[in-house]
């Protein structure tokens, strides 16, 4: 059989993130049997990482559901909405919608607030709404991917707790490279996923589910299977997966979040990606037209969206500038389209975006950025 020419980019995309060799070469460790005591050597560590790049204990329990992060929202949807109570959804871009589709086809009586393309989440508008609404739960996006707006956790949880509703949190692309704070969050839920600031191959969403939303999973009704927490967690509590998992994702899995933990170290890992945000940050100030997009104190430390100059065309960016790129051996990520796509019929400038999570270096970063600022003063 012939093999295709793959091309080995450096993907600076915000997901499928760069693999590190090691992690991937971890892949080839002895494949097992997921109810076998060989499992236990692999979900043991696994778990407790978790939980320590998490910032949480016994309060909240994690699950791995096969799928992505989105697999862990639906079974949050399933699982902590019931049939007769309402679910308000609070967008900032558009993977916040995310959580209102998912809601709504799942014949949840689901609303949408949504807050314009750049901005974080306002306390003042949230609580209009939530006088009015009245939902009984309440989900927004941690860290919004398509606009690189990071929102305050802790406070829009309070805010939704002091209302009486249960907070879901989709932290797909932010878990493992921030301290999130779980225990101290006031989330309900909190899905994640491998792809992102885990730096590892997509196959797995994550949920750390807390005792409250475990008490109230187990009085829903029509949850489905998968989709089901409490299932989740029944195998969970045995360091196994509900269903068959992936287990060269899981050999990669543990050798990651074992290097992660205890050589890297989290604190040092956090402080890296914060140290690439300022990177950005130095770089687009000194870039003549071009701006962050996300306000100053709602910046995400695993990825930035720039503001281009008035006249710069969403097919310059997806063709003249990406495929240039491509040539020197990057993938670039040339802005979510939607979003641009939206922006142009506005008449509003556009945005490319700059993923710098997982295991993505300031040396890499700064090497990157030196030629796309080459290839940006062409356009």
């Amino acid at each position: 059989m012939s093999k295709p020419n793959f091309a080995p980019l450096k993907l600076f995309i915000t997901g499928p993130t760069y693999i590190r060799q090691d992690v991937k070469e971890a892949g080839l460790l002895p494949e097992f049997g997921h109810r076998d005591k060989e499992n236990d050597l692999r979900f043991v560590p696994i778990r407790e990482n978790l939980r320590k790049l998490a910032g949480c204990g016994d309060d909240y329990e994690p699950i791995l559901c096969l799928g992505s992060g989105s697999t862990a929202m639906e079974a949050s949807v399933r699982s902590l909405v019931a049939e007769d109570e309402t679910i308000l959804n609070v967008s900032v871009g558009s993977f916040g919608d995310m959580y209102y589709n998912i809601a709504a086809s799942n014949g949840k009586k689901a609303e949408n607030l949504k807050f314009d393309y750049g901005r974080a989440i306002d306390l003042n508008v949230l609580e209009d709404k939530l006088k009015e609404l009245k939902p009984q739960v309440v989900s927004f996006t941690h860290n919004e991917t398509s606009t690189g707006v990071v929102n305050d956790m802790k406070a829009i949880c309070s805010l939704i707790r002091r209302y009486g509703a249960m907070p879901l949190v989709d932290g797909v692309s932010i878990f493992g490279g921030a301290d999130i704070a779980l225990s101290e969050s006031g989330a309900a839920m909190y899905s994640t996923a491998t792809q992102k600031s885990l730096a590892l191959p997509a196959g797995f969403g994550i949920g750390f589910v807390s005792k409250e939303a475990e008490e109230k999973a187990a009085r829903v009704t029509n949850k489905g299977h998968h989709h089901d927490i409490i299932k989740h967690l029944d195998r969970a509590r045995k360091n196994q997966t509900l269903t068959t998992p992936n287990t060269t994702l899981v050999n990669m899995m543990w050798y990651q979040l074992d290097r992660i933990v205890n050589e890297e170290g989290i604190e040092r890992r956090f402080a890296r990606h914060a140290e690439m945000r300022g990177i950005v940050e130095k770089w687009v100030a000194g870039l003549d037209g071009f701006d962050m997009f996300a306000p100053e104190g709602y910046r995400s430390p695993t990825m930035s969206t720039v503001l281009c100059p008035e006249g710069v065309t969403a097919a310059q960016l997806k063709g003249t500038v990406k495929e240039a790129m491509r040539g020197h051996g990057y993938l670039m990520d040339p802005g979510y389209m939607k979003l641009n796509n939206q922006l142009e019929e506005a008449g509003r400038r556009l945005v490319f975006r700059v993923g710098h999570m997982g295991d993505i270096t300031p040396d890499m970063l700064t090497e990157y950025l030196g030629t796309l600022e080459a290839e940006l003063k062409k356009l």
